[in-house]
């Protein structure tokens, strides 16, 4: 088996602190549990990344490039309601085929809001650069309209929190959100 290299294997690492972290948030996931999932010591994964802030900066800069590129690709070469069924559909199966975004997204909120509390604003400046380019991705398609892409991201946002809690697809809690999601319990193209 070939060995790899500190780029793989720094790569392995962000994926698994995604993982763990969309599990346990930032203050609930131990290095150690991190390195473990990899299948590297401590030591090894320090030599990666400073500390355990690096490693929840990667990660959380991953999920928001991970999130834009489904979205981008989602609305090639569309623009309007063509471009905000595509986007939505294909956050909806991102969320549900990898629940881990979804996790992780709600755990960098949160942990963006205890930092900003307590005074490092470091995550919270990450975070923010990159809901902008988040912002900007989907703003381009909806013909640059503020109104659309603010519709659009607030409808995602009611979209994480259904999911987040759990309700099923068929529940009416879903009904008001797209033509679509009303017959099925899902958005669909």
């Amino acid at each position: 088996m070939a060995r790899m290299s500190a780029d793989e294997r720094r790569e392995s690492v962000i994926r698994a602190a995604m993982h763990e972290f969309a599990r346990g948030g930032y203050y609930g996931t131990s290095t150690e549990a991190i390195a473990k999932r990899v299948g590297v010591s401590q030591p090894y994964l320090f030599r990666l990344f400073p500390n355990k802030s690096a490693i929840f900066l990667a990660a959380a800069e991953r999920c928001l490039r991970d999130t834009r590129v489904v979205f981008a690709e989602a609305a090639e070469g569309l623009h309007g309601e063509e471009a905000t069924l595509a986007m939505a559909n294909a956050y909806a199966r991102l969320i549900a085929e990898d629940p881990d975004k979804l996790q992780m997204q709600l755990q960098m909120y949160v942990t963006v809001a205890a930092a900003e509390a307590a005074g490092d604003h470091e995550l919270g400046e990450l975070v923010r650069k990159g809901w902008m380019e988040l912002w900007d991705t989907i703003h381009v398609p909806l013909g640059g309209d503020v109104g659309e892409t603010t519709t659009f991201l607030a409808y995602g946002m009611l979209i994480n929190t259904l999911a987040a809690m759990g309700f099923p697809p068929e529940h009416r809690v879903w009904e008001g959100l797209y033509p679509s999601a009303r017959a099925t319990g899902r958005l669909e193209a």
